[in-house]
């Protein structure tokens, strides 16, 4: 009888049944690819930020030296990963694109550094959350483009100074507050990214949905882009979602009706405000008269984290006027209340103002 060796007979087994390794997937980024623009001219909003870009990219090559480090702060989905991709095309360069998070070792930022190249972009999203030691790291590294490390144990211990090819750190937050002030005041500059008007959001879904390929008439797309709560990224996502309902239960075409119905069956009102937002003001108003009431109670009662009632729901919430933020905690507005359809008690009218 012949005898199979372990390896043989799991060559067998595989051939049978073949084992898909994630390595070797592969994924559809056509879409995601495609969407994020490449220029300023296709890049939409940020009307300011970008004049001011674009001249400091100017000066820069002009020079022949890498931009000074940048620092993007906003809400989440406003373009800060995208304006960074595009920085680095207009000065065709290569851009590493990792999170804070990730980097939780020494070894993790120290690697990353010595791979850089003259010249190349490093961006490191979500920045508040470096680490201590690794935010030490950076210091050097930013200011006098050096490394400096350790060898050895106790009294053979000797530190070297590695010199880095000069490069440029775009950093993105979205709380710029609990960057440390020695990580700030190195970067040279620092911008806010706003939230989008309903002109350019609509500039955005007509975009998206060409790369969709999916016909969207002018009042289609508005009907979107007043419920994208002023936000690239969520323009982007509700025109895939809509578009799959125009072509599924319409012709395929979005207009304004069609949008509005199919953002409807989603639940999300003419202001952009889904299930999660209208459930935290219902509760403020219905458990805690109104408010004001603190952002652990409202999140241990929606059963949501702290972190997503901060960065997902108030941004928006506080940029349209529905809550407001006091010493004491947080208590929806009078437009709040009319938006909900909901009568101000006359303690909360005196509270107020009277409109």
């Amino acid at each position: 009888m012949a005898i199979i060796s372990d390896d043989e007979g799991i060559r067998k087994r595989e051939k049978k049944n073949p084992i898909i390794k994630p390595e070797n997937i592969e994924y559809d980024n056509t879409f995601e690819n495609s969407i994020r623009p490449k220029d300023f001219d296709s890049y939409i909003g940020q009307s300011s930020l970008k004049e001011t870009l674009k001249i400091t990219l100017e000066a820069a090559k002009k020079r022949g030296k890498p931009l000074d480090h940048l620092l993007f702060y906003g809400p989440p989905g406003l373009g800060k990963t995208t304006i960074a991709g595009v920085i680095a095309a207009q000065m065709g360069v290569e851009i590493r694109i990792t999170s804070a998070p990730a980097l939780e070792r020494p070894r993790d930022i120290i690697g990353i550094l010595m791979s850089l190249k003259g010249g190349e972009i490093l961006f490191i999203d979500e920045i508040h959350r470096l680490n201590k030691v690794a935010e030490e790291i950076l210091y050097p590294a930013m200011e006098d483009f050096t490394l400096d490390m350790t060898t050895g144990k106790s009294q053979t211990a000797k530190t070297l100074r590695v010199p880095l090819p000069k490069f440029t750190l775009i950093g993105a937050t979205t709380k710029a507050g609990e960057l440390s002030s020695p990580l700030r005041d190195r970067f040279g500059m620092i911008h806010r990214l706003e939230f989008y008007t309903i002109e350019e959001l609509t500039k955005v879904v007509h975009r998206t949905a060409k790369i969709l390929e999916v016909e969207v008439t002018e009042g289609g797309a508005k009907a979107i882009a007043m419920r994208s709560r002023g936000t690239p990224r969520i323009a982007n996502r509700l025109v895939k979602r809509v578009s799959d309902f125009a072509i599924v239960k319409y012709d395929g075409v979005i207009d304004e009706n069609v949008a509005n119905e199919s953002l409807d069956i989603l639940k999300i009102d003419k202001y952009g405000l889904d299930t999660t937002d209208r459930a935290l003001l219902n509760l403020i108003i219905e458990k805690y008269d109104g408010g004001p009431v603190g952002v652990e109670t409202i999140a241990a009662a929606l059963s949501e984290d702290v972190r997503t009632i901060e960065d997902v729901c108030e941004p928006y919430l506080l940029q349209a006027g529905f809550l407001q933020r006091t010493p004491r905690g947080r208590k929806v507005s009078p437009e709040g209340y009319r938006h909900l359809g909901i009568k101000m008690p006359s303690l909360q009218t005196s509270l107020f103002g009277d409109e």
